[in-house]
């Protein structure tokens, strides 16, 4: 379960002409079409395809009380309905909504729509060092067809405490951009990520956008994770960014994810970095304060000893990595 979107309804199957039943509704908020499922997997639920964002939250207004939710990749919601472990009554399908594929640079930043898909970063998405880290990791995301799938946006609504995409929004401070009839709000990483899979996002709000800062020219930067195996979740992972002046380091950043309900800076390991030579022994020091800095989920496979542990080994190699 990567991100939260989903696909197309076509025409009803020949076979089961009594499974849905839909047509195209018209309004002040433009035209969509709205579908009624009954029998299938996931519980029934209604289907909206707006084709605007005014439309789209327009509706996210009026079923958010419904348990009314947004769709766009399916990799994670999706799932869980066939699980019945979601429930949604309606859902609000925005991949027909023009312009919210955009993916650009302005004003030194990298501006990703709520459908960038997590593929469109295999290829440097800007110039520098944040194009080359978003290509580093999103091939740790799942296997490829998922990633033709999945958007970026949906993995950050989701809040997977294992989500790559969270971790690199927490460590370098994107802004999250929340639309709704209310207007659009901007929401600070720190303060976005409250927990895992919950977010500051109100019922009725689109994550519309998230904005991340481009890294410096001369910025450098590591990033680990240990899962058991390649494409699984993320047990533990860290991000680490700094630049290099004068033979010491700058603008440290230390970003932990997987380890705790939710990914975050660690900035007492940050601080400790400042004004270092690169070195071994800084770097071994700066990853036990990240060891002993987090307080680590515990479940039945694996103890907080041994994710704290992970932390640990994981931010020295990132560290060692970005000086490398």
């Amino acid at each position: 379960m990567r991100s939260r979107r989903g696909g197309y309804v076509g025409t009803p199957c020949s076979h089961h002409p009594a499974r849905w039943r839909g047509h195209p509704s018209s309004g002040r908020r433009g035209i969509h079409f709205v579908t009624r499922f009954t029998q299938m997997k996931p519980a029934p639920f209604t289907y909206h395809a707006p084709t605007t964002v005014e439309a789209a939250v327009a509706l996210l207004a009026e079923v958010a009380p419904q348990e009314g939710r947004v769709l766009a990749g399916g990799q994670s919601l999706v799932p869980a309905m066939a699980l019945r472990l979601a429930l949604p009554a309606h859902l609000v399908d925005i991949n027909g909504v023009k312009g919210l594929d955009r993916l650009a640079v302005e004003a030194g930043e990298l501006a990703i729509g709520a459908c960038v898909r997590h593929a469109a970063f295999h290829r440097a998405a800007a110039n520098g060092p944040l194009g080359a880290l978003l290509s580093h990791v999103v091939r740790h995301i799942a296997h490829y067809p998922i990633r033709t799938r999945g958007t970026f946006c949906g993995s950050l609504a989701h809040a997977d405490p294992a989500s790559e995409w969270c971790l690199v929004a927490a460590t370098l401070d994107a802004r999250m951009m929340a639309r709704s009839v209310r207007g659009m709000r901007a929401i600070a990483a720190a303060d976005f990520f409250q927990g895992s899979m919950t977010t500051a996002l109100a019922a009725d709000e689109l994550l519309a956008e998230v904005r991340l800062p481009l890294l410096p020219p001369d910025a450098r930067f590591g990033f680990c994770e240990f899962s058991r195996r390649a494409g699984d979740f993320a047990i533990a992972m860290a991000l680490a960014t700094f630049r290099i002046r004068n033979g010491v380091m700058t603008g440290a950043r230390i970003g932990i994810g997987g380890v705790e309900g939710n990914p975050r800076r660690i900035g007492a390991a940050e601080s400790m970095l400042e004004g270092q030579r690169p070195s071994g022994e800084v770097f071994r020091a700066a990853a036990d304060r990240v060891a002993g800095s987090v307080e680590p989920l515990e479940d039945a496979r694996y103890s907080a000893r041994y994710r704290r542990d992970l932390a640990r080994a994981l931010t020295r190699r990132a560290l060692e990595s970005a000086a490398a």
